[in-house]
């Protein structure tokens, strides 16, 4: 199969061959192509809750429910995607990573996009503020024999684990997490300084949704942003949807982290939903405004998610002029694959054919035309 576009990099028209899942030549063409056709690799969300109406952290009567899921971030050029499940009773999320097992056992389209889970909590901050939504009778302090017990269920797949290293046994934890290939990120946190060098020195490497998930009123300094962005070795993901982050605090995050700054979309269930009011198992009555913002419908100022996705994320990088289209698109793919697939390279001859084909507006926003995931035709406009 071949697919033509201008490189996301530079804007070359090329052309793509791909066979058997595979790139097998990346060669420019003489054909003159529509300068707004924009084609890259796909965009990786670690962090999705749900999306469309459909929720990861809630049972299904039938798991295959959520098989919608990927076939709607499809649409959105998301190639790949964490489930992340949320704190809550231990017992449950067992329940909730089963449910993820036989859905990626049932469905093709599901267990080639579901790559791996992420789960942010229960070891988190008990304190309001950092502790967000995530109800607080289930927070708790690191427990290994726990994720064990869930690595067990998952037969592998937790990739990942949003942490605060404000516990006693958080480091110890930490170095367990990292000789077992989960990548530790530290998020929902009313850590110290010191116990986030601690962290970071255990192999902690992520800052997750940096600057939310906190007091509402920060100590001038000390405290646990400056902490976060002082250290080079912490990656950090945000939320790029107008709401989450004022554009001036982006601005500040991408000269710090540079590289090493990545888009997630931590979408909850009302992503892709039409604006109105809501009821949500965490959160209560929350309201939709037609911009995209949902918040709480007793306190507009209160956000209760992201009902973004990542292509809006990217198209908001580019619209605000705070990155270019090239660096935007991979803050959205390739930064993220790098972080949880070490080695793992994407738009290279050699690599998996995960690919998006993209109409690239007038003021940045991109249209996503056809999505390719392991070589086979998975959404067309």
């Amino acid at each position: 199969m071949k697919i033509q576009g201008n490189s996301y990099r530079d804007g070359s028209a090329i052309e793509i061959s791909f066979s058997e899942g595979i790139i097998d030549s990346i060669s420019e063409t003489q054909n003159p192509l529509e300068q707004d056709l924009i084609l890259g690799p796909g965009f990786t969300d670690i962090q999705v809750n749900g999306y469309g109406g459909i929720d990861y952290n809630e049972i299904q009567s039938d798991p295959m429910n959520l098989a919608e899921i990927s076939r709607l971030l499809y649409k959105e050029g998301v190639t790949t995607h964490f489930p992340t499940i949320i704190t809550n009773d231990p017992e449950q999320i067992s329940r909730l990573i089963l449910q993820l097992v036989s859905l990626r056992k049932s469905d093709e389209f599901s267990r080639m996009s579901i790559e791996g889970l992420h789960i942010e909590g229960p070891f988190i901050s008990p304190i309001d503020g950092p502790r967000g939504a995530h109800p607080k009778e289930f927070v708790r302090a690191p427990e290994w024999s726990l994720v064990q017990k869930w690595q067990n269920e998952s037969k592998g797949l937790i990739k990942m684990i949003t942490l605060s290293p404000e516990w006693e046994n958080a480091v110890p934890f930490i170095e367990r997490c990292m000789e077992h290939g989960i990548l530790v990120s530290i998020g929902h946190t009313n850590a110290s300084h010191q116990q986030i060098l601690d962290a970071v020195n255990a192999g902690a490497s992520l800052s997750t949704h940096l600057g939310n998930g906190a007091h509402p009123i920060l100590a001038r300094h000390p405290n646990y942003l400056w902490s976060q962005l002082s250290q080079d070795e912490l990656g950090a993901s945000i939320i790029a949807d107008g709401f989450h982050l004022p554009v001036e605090v982006i601005q500040v995050f991408l000269k710090v982290k540079k590289e090493n700054l990545l888009l997630v979309s931590d979408s909850v269930s009302l992503s892709g939903m039409p604006a109105g009011d809501y009821t949500l198992h965490i959160g209560g009555e929350v309201t939709m405004t037609p911009e995209g913002k949902l918040h709480l419908k007793s306190n507009p100022s209160i956000l209760a998610g992201s009902a973004s996705n990542i292509r809006s994320g990217v198209s908001f990088l580019i619209r605000n002029k705070l990155a270019s289209l090239t660096e935007a698109w991979e803050m959205a793919s390739v930064r993220p694959e790098k972080l949880v697939n070490p080695g793992h390279i994407l738009f290279e001859e050699g690599s998996i054919a995960d690919l998006i084909l993209c109409k690239k507006g007038e003021n940045g926003e991109l249209e996503v035309l056809k999505t390719i995931k392991h070589g086979k035709e998975v959404f067309s406009a």
